[in-house]
């Protein structure tokens, strides 16, 4: 039975002596780089031994990695990990977000949700011209079982209302 891996980061550089390396995030789960986890470099599998954030990036030490040579050589490949993460009640998965029917909450259907934007401050649903942001301010209900997103637009929001 084989599970199946995600991607959940990729090595951009090497730190330091000791082989610790340099991380771009592409998952928004900080835990998936807990001490302790497994994950896969070129289907090879490491231990995270130690992880932090060094400006604004996840800094790894893997076990079996220990000097700069060896995390070097891990440069620009992607670092995975097996299945979904625990999300709590009120966490979502994007790809659980996109095609949920968008609903006001004055019961005006707006469309579907195209994508979902990562922004400086937060991340932006995209229902074709309208941008919302996904605070709960706008989001103000996301029902998965009835794909159901309910938002609230204030004046300014869509197009031609400037």
């Amino acid at each position: 039975m084989s599970t199946e891996r995600v991607r959940i980061g990729q090595i951009v550089g090497a730190f330091g002596l000791k082989g610790q390396v340099k991380v771009e995030a592409l998952t928004n789960f900080e835990s998936r780089f807990d001490e302790g986890n497994t994950v896969f470099i070129d289907d090879k599998p490491y231990i995270i031994r130690k992880f932090q954030i060094h400006k604004n990036r996840p800094l790894i030490s893997l076990k079996g990695v220990d000097k700069i040579d060896e995390a070097e050589a891990l440069q620009w490949k992607y670092m995975e990990a097996e299945g979904e993460p625990e999300l709590d009640d009120d966490e979502f998965l994007i790809e659980d977000l996109i095609g949920l029917k968008v609903i006001t909450d004055t019961g005006e259907q707006l469309g579907v949700v195209d994508d979902i934007e990562d922004y400086p401050a937060h991340q932006v649903v995209i229902v074709g011209p309208i941008m919302i942001p996904l605070v709960d301010e706008f989001v103000t209900e996301i029902d998965l079982d009835e794909e159901i997103m309910r938002v609230k637009l204030i004046y300014g929001m869509r197009p031609g209302e400037d």
